[in-house]
């Protein structure tokens, strides 16, 4: 299974959403600090789910990270997190 693979996997479990997207965006940061040769090291994370509703932006980014805190442990350098409630605009 992919890196992006599985980080669909775990947010789709988690926040049942309504949109998820999971962009591997390695090959914008080539010879950038944590960068690999085989890319899987930056990631860009779309997500609508009813699951955001009321929670600020920090409160969605910590459940987020706290779902992939293995992997921005070992092989995630980078994550970007476009996070929004189902309904938001």
């Amino acid at each position: 299974m992919t890196m992006r693979e599985t980080i669909a996997e775990k947010l789709q479990r988690l926040l049942d959403p309504a949109q998820l997207d999971v962009i591997d965006e390695s090959h914008l940061h080539a010879g950038h600090s944590g960068a690999r040769p085989g890319g899987e090291t930056h990631f860009r994370v779309r997500c609508v789910s009813a699951a955001f509703a009321g929670k600020s932006r920090v409160e969605r980014h910590r459940i987020v990270n706290a779902a992939l805190a293995d992997e921005l442990a070992s092989s995630v350098h980078a994550l970007a997190l476009e996070l929004k409630a189902t309904g938001e605009g």
